[in-house]
């Protein structure tokens, strides 16, 4: 039996989805998917608040694991800080290569503690954090750098949910993440099955896309399986090259244009899965 955790993202999936293609959403139209869907699952929705209370707590008890370990790591920073003092004054070379081992131990700690907090949970692409931290000024929501950001959004993803189911969708998801990588470049969950490529200054907008692009074809030109079928995916991809100081919000708006202008063409070319 599912458990709570998964009905509830399964259900609010399957209403993002249906609500995807709508121009204008209101609450009363997403609750109304929701209830749709939830109903299908056999949701009650007096459950709803119960799902919905069950989910912020197990969030609240990973923010109080990540609470405590920072603290734990400051404590032992401070500690360590104490020992290299005292290990200087009375020149105790012994003292001073624990606090070394001590020290590195706490700095790859810290690092796991960073990778996690910057990581998509499902892909282990990087997630809308890490980006507004590394590339966004958060007082002006201006990129702090140059470079090209290449939008990317998979063609009938919900078809392969409807047709193939959400774990197939999930590892659908996955698989996306771990060919973009091989762009070597900064891959970015920016949300459902989108995603965003960053280029480093210097990777024009032209390059960046026959980067992605040669990924695209070589996606498409293979047959995923489950147990019993195989299909295929494709993506749409838009790219802009932006400066320093411009705005993120425009830069996406300039870069969904032109990814929605390549979806036309890629779906006159591959129009399904099959």
């Amino acid at each position: 039996m599912e458990n709570n955790n998964d009905i509830l993202k399964i259900i609010s999936n399957e209403t993002i989805d249906s609500v995807h293609n709508i121009s204008i959403v209101t609450p009363s139209i997403y609750k109304s998917f929701f209830e749709k869907h939830a109903t299908t699952h056999g949701t009650p929705l007096e459950d709803e608040e119960k799902l919905t209370n069950t989910l912020l707590n197990q969030k609240i008890q990973i923010a109080q694991i990540f609470d405590d370990r920072n603290l734990d790591n400051a404590k032992k920073l401070s500690t360590n800080t104490n020992k290299a003092i005292t290990a200087i004054k009375d020149k105790d070379e012994a003292l001073l290569t624990q606090v070394l081992q001590e020290t590195n131990e706490l700095r790859q700690e810290i690092e796991k503690l960073k990778e996690a907090v910057y990581r998509d949970e499902l892909t282990h692409a990087y997630n809308r954090k890490w980006m507004h931290d590394k590339f966004i000024d958060n007082s002006s929501d201006s990129f702090t750098k140059d470079g090209t950001l290449v939008m990317i959004d998979l063609n009938f993803f919900k078809l392969v949910n409807d047709t193939h189911g959400h774990v197939v969708g999930d590892k659908v998801l996955v698989f996306m993440a771990n060919q973009l990588k091989s762009a070597k470049e900064n891959v970015v969950r920016y949300g459902g099955d989108e995603f965003i490529v960053l280029c480093a200054q210097g990777v024009h907008q032209d390059a960046a896309f026959k980067k992605i692009d040669a990924i695209r074809e070589k996606i498409i030109a293979k047959k995923l399986k489950t147990k019993e079928h195989s299909f295929r995916i494709s993506f749409s991809i838009g790219t802009y090259e932006f400066k320093k100081g411009d705005l993120l919000a425009s830069v996406i708006e300039h870069a969904d244009k032109n990814m929605y202008k390549d979806k036309i063409k890629i779906k006159k070319r591959i129009t399904g899965i099959d």
